[in-house]
C-alpha cells in the first residue's frame, strides 16, 4: 500500500501500556540494503482484529511514544479473517522513505487507537562489509589479540586524558587571552576618553579665560555705576526708614485712638443698658402714677356728685345736661367713696403710699422700687437717696 499524505492516529501511550504479542513480524533481517525496496512480514493473532486505520511504522529503537515514527505504511485489511492465509500479512516500503543512518530500527504494529499491537526484533541499513565474515582463529592469537588491544584501549585512554588536560590548558589560555585582550580594549578605550576629556577640558579652560577677561573688563565698566546706584539705594532705603517711623508712629496714634474709641463705646453701651432700665422703671413708675391719678380722678368724681345730687321738690326731673341715661353715683353714699382708694404705710421707709385697692401686692412693690437702685452689671442695691454713690460705682465698671 502506498504511503499517504494524511497522518496515522498516534497516542502518548508508553511502552509499558502496549500489547506487543498481538502481531508476530515474521522473516525479519538483521540489517537491509540501502537504496533497496523492503517487505514487512507479520501474523495476526486470533484474538485481534484489524480495522481500517491500522497502520505499521518504521521506529527507531529506544523511542517512547508512537509519535517517534520515522516512516508508515496502512495495512490492508483481510478479506476473511477466519482462514488461516488472511492471518498472514505483508506490507512494502519504498526505499526513498526508509532511514539512511546505520541506527537500528523496529517494525511496530499500531491500531486506530494509537496503541502498539507488535514490534519486531531490532534491525539495521547498512551494505555487508568484512564484520559479518566469520574469522576462525587460534586461542592463543585471540589471548595476543586481547592483549594488544587492552594496550591500546589503555594508550587511548591516556591519549584521551592527555588531550583532556591539552585542551583544557589551551581553554585557560585562550580565556586569558580573550580576558588580557578585553583588558586592552578597555584600557585603550579609556585613554581615548581621557585624551577626548584633556582636550575638552583645556578648550573649555580658554573659553573659559576669555570669558573672565571679557566679564572682568565689563565689571570695571560698571563698577562706577554701582556704587552710585548704591548711593541712591542708600538714600531710598534711609527715606523708607523715615516714612516706615512715620507710618508706625500714625498707627500708633490709630491704635490708642482705636482702643479710646472701645473703650468709650464699652461705656456708652454700659450707660445705654444703665439707661434703658431707667427708662423701664421710670416707665412703670409712669404707669403707676396713671393708675393712682386715674383712681384719684375716680374719687374725686364721686365726691362731687354726692354735693350736686338734685332732689324732686327743687330740681323736678332736670338732669345734667352731659349725662344721657342719668348720673350713675346717683345712689352711692358719701360714707362709701373713700373705699376706692385708700392710703397705706410702707414697712421699710414708714411712709405713707396710696393703694388703688385693686392690687397691693404690686402697689407695694412698685413703691419699694422707688426707694432702691439696682446695678445693671453686678445686681447691687442702693438706697434712692444715695444715686451719686450708684452712679459712681457703675462707672467702676467700665474702668
Amino acid at each position: 500500500m502506498e504511503e499517504t499524505v494524511e497522518d496515522p492516529p498516534t497516542s502518548a501511550v508508553l511502552l509499558d501500556h502496549c500489547h506487543f504479542s498481538q502481531v508476530i513480524f515474521n522473516s525479519v533481517e538483521k540489517f537491509y540494503i540501502p537504496g533497496g525496496d523492503i517487505t514487512c512480514y507479520y501474523t495476526l493473532t486470533q484474538h485481534f482484529i484489524p480495522r481500517r486505520k491500522d497502520w505499521i511504522g518504521i521506529f527507531r529503537v529506544g523511542w517512547k511514544t508512537t509519535r517517534e515514527y520515522y516512516t508508515f505504511m496502512w495495512v490492508t485489511l483481510p478479506v476473511d479473517l477466519n482462514s488461516e492465509s488472511s492471518k498472514q500479512q505483508e506490507v512494502q516500503f519504498k526505499a526513498y522513505y526508509l532511514p539512511k543512518d546505520d541506527e537500528y530500527y523496529q517494525f511496530c504494529y499500531v491500531d486506530q487507537d494509537g496503541v502498539v499491537r507488535g514490534a519486531s526484533i531490532p534491525f539495521q541499513f547498512r551494505p555487508e562489509n568484512e564484520e559479518d565474515i566469520l574469522v576462525v582463529t587460534t586461542q592463543g592469537e585471540v589471548e595476543e589479540i586481547e592483549q594488544h588491544n587492552k594496550e591500546l584501549c589503555k594508550e587511548n585512554r591516556e591519549l584521551k586524558d592527555s588531550c583532556v588536560s591539552l585542551q583544557k590548558q589551551n581553554s585557560d589560555m585562550e580565556a586569558t587571552l580573550q580576558k588580557k585582550q578585553e583588558e586592552l580594549e578597555t584600557l585603550k578605550s579609556i585613554n581615548k576618553k581621557l585624551e577626548q576629556t584633556m582636550k575638552e577640558q583645556k578648550d573649555y579652560k580658554t573659553e573659559q579665560l576669555e570669558h573672565l577677561k571679557e566679564e572682568n573688563g565689563q565689571l570695571f565698566l560698571s563698577l562706577t555705576e554701582q556704587r552710585e546706584h548704591r548711593k541712591k539705594l542708600e538714600q531710598t532705603v534711609e527715606e523708607m526708614k523715615q516714612k516706615e517711623t512715620t507710618a508706625a508712629r500714625k498707627q500708633q496714634e490709630l491704635t490708642d485712638q482705636n482702643m479710646d474709641l472701645s473703650k468709650r463705646l464699652s461705656e456708652n453701651k454700659i450707660i445705654c443698658n444703665v439707661l434703658q432700665r431707667e427708662k423701664e422703671k421710670i416707665e412703670k413708675e409712669n404707669d403707676f402714677l396713671k393708675r393712682e391719678n386715674s383712681s384719684l380722678l375716680s374719687y374725686l368724681n364721686c365726691d362731687s356728685l354726692s354735693h350736686q345730687m338734685p332732689t324732686s321738690s327743687q330740681g323736678g326731673t332736670r338732669q345734667d345736661p352731659g349725662l344721657v341715661f342719668g348720673n350713675p353715683y346717683s345712689g352711692i353714699q358719701e360714707s362709701s367713696a373713700p373705699s376706692l382708694l385708700s392710703i397705706k404705710k410702707c414697712p421699710v421707709c414708714k411712709s405713707d403710699f396710696i393703694d388703688d385697692g385693686f392690687d397691693h401686692d404690686l402697689a407695694l412693690e412698685q413703691h419699694l422700687q422707688t426707694l432702691s437702685l439696682n446695678c445693671p452689671i453686678c445686681d447691687k442695691t442702693f438706697p434712692a437717696k444715695e444715686k451719686q454713690i450708684f452712679e459712681d460705682h457703675v462707672f467702676c465698671h467700665t474702668l
